[in-house]
């Protein structure tokens, strides 16, 4: 076993907690699901959101779906002209046995064409 960091993003549809809370909902599970790892094993998560979401806290939304003991730091990504806009994105750490599986969703598959599922 080794710490790996796994990255993943989602862009969501608005600046509302629903959209924010529907994009972690979606998103932390599948890269649960895509690592073989429960939220258990997690060992930390660095959830940042685009200058464009600020209607609610990621983490807030990922402590709802098991991640209450897990350390979660929230962060707004840089304002870079032209980027995507609507972006959650994620770096969690774990211990896995294998290469880490990156998970990319919804638009954001635009930014890492080479990953997205």
């Amino acid at each position: 076993m080794r710490l790996r960091a796994i990255r993943g993003a989602i862009q969501v549809e608005a600046n509302t907690p629903e959209a924010i809370a529907s994009g972690v909902h979606e998103l932390l599970p599948a890269i649960l699901k895509a690592n073989e790892i429960k939220s258990e094993d997690v060992i930390s998560v660095i959830l940042t959101c685009t200058p464009d979401l600020n209607a609610a806290f990621p983490a807030a939304f990922a402590r709802e779906i098991g991640f209450g003991a897990v350390p979660l730091l929230c962060a707004v990504e840089m304002d870079v002209p032209g980027s995507l806009p609507l972006v959650i994105r994620v770096l969690l750490h774990a211990e896995l046995g294998s290469p880490a599986n990156h998970i990319y969703l919804r638009g954001a598959t635009a930014l890492r064409k080479d990953l997205a599922q």
